[in-house]
């Protein structure tokens, strides 16, 4: 399934509204964009996997599932694993303790209180929920295929257990043109879905199956209705054995998100993540309700905020969760689901857990604690983590105390961007609202190639880090999909254009000479740091774009001169 966030289905705009995330998430898709233009799944998984054997501090513990937890005074003490490869059991011990598992498994194991289902529109007051009183209904499970057109006639003959389906059972769902442009053929289809008036974890292998009927049976209908003319030449190249499954367990956090925070925007004093999918809600009887629609998406107006609170349990109190496990309403949830949003949880959950244990509090106290908060949405900016209307105060940065200067600059975007503090535009429609956002680029724009910005202090400055980040079109979709459709219109495959790639930093010395202390080539990534192997004093920098990989202009968000 290609990772969709807070940028799908519009919300971009140039220099107006940047919604994809950034941080790790972004890192990861530019990776894959440059690494993988063959939009392979399985380069994907290798992405992931040698970032993750590059992490020295990561443990990385493959095929190993949790099965239990022990926990004393509210709090879990260790959790249990299992290593089905190697018949090998793990007891695990650590002073906080993250359920990113989706299922929430860990949770469960640990008895920290959740819920299954629906709320009803009484409970927090949402238009949107389905009953009055709620029910135990979820959004079911899809398993997804891939198909490939060949230079003959590819005959499919369906196994007898498949489903049967016609033209009715599928009118509001499937809908191919005749010459098979457009059609997702491909890549089908997020739309067969089942399983969400069933229990979406005990009854998985049962959904599973009934999936495959499904899948396969709309397939055999494509295949053999002759009702499509073009798909001859079609045959499978892949279906998948595991159900993607949109919802299971929802945890009780200190705060639980709701219709209003997400359609409202509301602010959120703890926030560590946004959110901006549309509230986009399934019939739990998937394929089997075939007169309603395959999916009611209600757009979200702004990005909203989702708080620290959500992802801190009611129970065990050193238990976090990221995901869709997260504390929300079924309403609220379904905008926060989707794993783009969900990335930027982990790292906003990550970086907290990590404040955490280094000043010695539990998650709970850290929530409590403002400027525990603070800090923890400093080191989220600082790394390129972005969290609406929050802005760098890095004392050890010397940049925002700089006069700025460059060989040119475009009226849309001033070199004294670079010091705005906001790495990105949001002031349009869809964006965020004005009083919580910088209006403009907020990025230098030069007018020409080669281009120079410069950074000058009264008085000399020790430096021994720089820090840049660049324009990546965070407008633009830009994600791993084997849907063709979907993927017209990226920038698949190699940088993005608008991407400086050759640059250099240069130092002035004492002597009136510039310096290099930084020089890159073939750059592609948004978020650049270099640590200087000498620190150096100097009472101006500037930054030489003689390249970028597409465009003819230098645009750079951000410059820090980190002492």
């Amino acid at each position: 399934m290609h990772i969709v966030g807070a940028d799908a289905l519009g919300r971009g705009e140039a220099l107006k509204v940047e919604a994809r995330e950034s941080g790790i998430m972004e890192e990861i898709r530019l990776d894959c964009a440059v690494h993988n233009p063959q939009r392979s799944s399985s380069m994907l998984d290798l992405i992931l996997y040698d970032k993750c054997r590059q992490e020295p501090n990561l443990k990385l513990m493959l095929n190993t599932a949790v099965i239990g937890a022990k926990t004393e005074q509210n709090k879990i003490t260790e959790a249990v694993a299992i290593n089905t490869s190697t018949e090998q059991r793990y007891t695990i011990r650590a002073k906080i303790f993250v359920d990113c598992t989706g299922d929430g498994r860990l949770g469960a194991e640990a008895q920290a209180p959740f819920q299954f289902g629906r709320e009803g529109s009484k409970e927090f007051s949402e238009s949107m929920a389905a009953t009055e009183d709620g029910d135990d209904l979820k959004l079911g499970s899809t398993i997804l295929y891939m198909a490939r057109k060949h230079d003959k006639p590819m005959p499919y003959t369906a196994p007898s257990w498949v489903r049967q389906f016609s033209a009715e059972d599928l009118k509001n769902r499937l809908r191919l043109n005749p010459d098979m442009h457009d059609a997702g053929l491909e890549y089908g289809y997020w739309w067969a879905e089942w399983g969400g008036h069933k229990d979406t974890i005990k009854d998985n292998e049962a959904i599973r199956d009934e999936l495959l009927a499904i899948t396969l049976g709309i397939w055999n209908y494509v295949k053999n209705s002759s009702n499509y003319p073009g798909v001859e030449n079609w045959a499978l190249e892949w279906c998948s054995f595991v159900p993607g499954k949109r919802e299971s367990r929802r945890f009780h956090g200190l705060y639980k998100l709701r219709e209003s925070d997400v359609m409202e925007s509301k602010p959120q004093p703890d926030a560590i993540a946004y959110g901006g999918w549309p509230i986009d809600t399934h019939p739990p009887h998937g394929i089997d309700a075939p007169d309603e629609p395959a999916c009611t998406q209600t757009s979200v107006p702004k990005l909203y905020d989702i708080p620290l609170r959500c992802c801190i349990s009611k129970g065990p109190e050193n238990l976090m969760f990221a995901g869709r496990n997260i504390s929300a309403t079924h309403i609220a949830f379904a905008s926060t689901r989707v794993m783009a949003t969900c990335a930027a949880m982990g790292q906003g959950v990550g970086t907290a857990a990590a404040y955490a244990v280094k000043s010695k509090q539990t998650p709970v106290e850290l929530s409590n604690n403002a400027e525990s908060i603070r800090a923890v949405q400093q080191q989220l900016i600082q790394d390129d983590a972005y969290l609406i209307g929050i802005y760098p105060e890095n004392a050890n940065d010397h940049a925002p105390k700089a006069a700025i200067s460059a060989s040119s600059e475009h009226p849309e975007g001033p070199a004294i961007n670079i010091i705005s503090g906001q790495t990105r535009a949001v002031d349009g429609e869809t964006g965020v609202e004005l009083g919580r956002c910088i209006a403009g680029t907020n990025r230098w724009m030069s007018t020409a190639l080669p281009a120079w910005v410069k950074l000058s202090w009264d008085a000399p400055v020790r430096i021994s880090s720089i820090e840049l980040i660049f324009d990546t079109a965070l407008h633009q979709r830009l994600t791993l999909t084997q849907s063709d459709a979907f993927a017209r219109g990226m920038q698949w495959g190699k940088a993005q254009k608008e991407t400086v790639r050759d640059y250099t930093v240069e130092a002035l010395s004492t002597d009136g000479e510039w310096k290099p202390i930084v020089s890159i080539s073939g750059n592609y990534q948004r978020y650049c740091i270099h640590k200087l192997d000498t620190p150096t004093t100097t009472q101006s920098i500037r930054v030489n774009v003689t390249a970028t990989n597409g465009i003819e202009e230098a645009r750079i968000y951000e410059v820090r001169a980190l002492q």
